[in-house]
């Protein structure tokens, strides 16, 4: 049942999100954070038609190395600057990078993964997922990247991870296009899609690559941090957990579950 691993993977990484919340809280981590809190469902819905694709993310990339299989005590030692981590404890939030799943970090240019990802596709010939913002996909050299995908029809995916938000700024205020149009007129097949995830991967699933998805989705805390403005303007998790509630998954044995498992993790 597809529904079943699903929710997993999503609540997974919401639970391990806020027991890193707790970390920041309790002086454990001392370097910015980048919260997937409301935005964990997107690389369950992407894992499900793309399980072994090389990943290229930014910033709020923690739900990306767990769902692609990444190793979560890894993930707490970089998250805690130790050398133990995935990336040595060097790349801390922002930037995480672990060859062996395949994922690779970023510098903190935003939207520079998009080239690197691209130019990966374009040597390797192998599954790629580049991940961003409604944001960074502003940036010049993503246009370019998606051009190039196009003409030299690579097997490539573009997740843009719209929260409606470059840091505060809402994108009314930014540009009068939209993403999904641009990225058609470069030869892309392009979609928008909701943050859940079953419609997520019914929507890849229909997709030839390369391609681009437009995922709304609302981003519950701080671009960096662990601050709250105010309530989300919706909650896709708690949406996705009474749909499968209803599907039968039995959603609060594995919460649960899940729970004393991100707690074990950080003592």
């Amino acid at each position: 049942m597809q529904q079943l691993d699903s929710f997993y993977k999503v609540c997974y990484n919401r639970f391990f999100e806020f027991e890193v919340i707790n970390a920041v809280k309790n002086g454990k981590i001392n370097a910015p954070i980048y919260l997937s809190v409301g935005q964990e469902s997107i690389p369950v819905g992407v894992y499900s038609c793309f399980p072994n694709a090389a990943i290229f993310a930014q910033h709020r990339c923690h739900s990306w190395y767990l769902t692609y299989g990444g190793n979560p005590i890894a993930l707490v030692d970089e998250l805690t600057h130790k050398k133990s981590g995935c990336a040595s404890g060097m790349g801390c939030s922002a930037s995480i990078h672990d060859p062996s799943i395949p994922m690779f970090g970023h510098s903190g240019l935003m939207g520079d993964q998009v080239p690197i990802a691209v130019g990966y596709a374009l040597e390797s010939k192998k599954t790629t997922v580049t991940v961003i913002g409604d944001g960074s996909v502003e940036e010049d050299y993503v246009f370019a990247s998606m051009g190039f995908a196009a003409t030299k029809n690579l097997p490539i995916l573009f997740v843009v991870e719209d929260n409606n938000l470059a840091i505060l700024t809402e994108k009314y205020v930014r540009r009068s296009w939209d993403i999904v149009d641009v990225a058609c007129g470069f030869g892309l097949n392009a979609f928008h899609s909701s943050d859940d995830p079953d419609e997520i991967s019914n929507c890849i699933s229909s997709l030839t690559l390369p391609a681009l998805i437009n995922v709304s989705t609302c981003r519950h805390l701080w671009h960096s941090g662990i601050g709250i403005d105010g309530p989300p303007a919706f909650n896709s998790y708690n949406s996705y957990k009474q749909k499968c509630k209803i599907l039968g998954v039995e959603v609060d044995e594995i919460e649960s579950k899940i729970i004393n498992e991100v707690e074990k993790l950080w003592k």
